[in-house]
């Protein structure tokens, strides 16, 4: 069986990595996937999915920490005001954006 030991080298290991590439990046998320698996949620990267809103899934990212500061009714105008000049400049990433907030 894989220890946890085995699992958290492989990961520092893929972290390491001055070059990742494609196939890195698959075995590091398979690596985690794994470790969450047989030893549950104890190593996440940097994202925690812990708040004191159970029901915004707030991570650890710069952008989640300034939102979960600043509250997200003060900030939704904000990102409404992106989504429509992001409409403008760059369609296929909008369009790409409202698919994936509509299903």
């Amino acid at each position: 069986m894989i220890t946890e030991h085995d699992l958290k080298s492989a990961i520092a290991e893929c972290q390491g990595d001055r070059n990742p590439n494609a196939n890195t990046c698959i075995k590091l998320a398979a690596y985690y996937q794994i470790l969450d698996r047989l030893y549950g949620r104890e190593e996440t990267s940097g994202y925690s999915f812990s708040s004191g809103n159970p029901g915004i899934p707030y991570s650890d990212s710069p952008f989640s920490v300034a939102v979960e500061k600043k509250g997200i009714e003060n900030v939704f105008p904000v990102l409404d005001e992106l989504m429509e000049t992001l409409y403008v400049i760059n369609p296929p990433l909008y369009d790409s954006i409202m698919r994936k907030i509509e299903y």
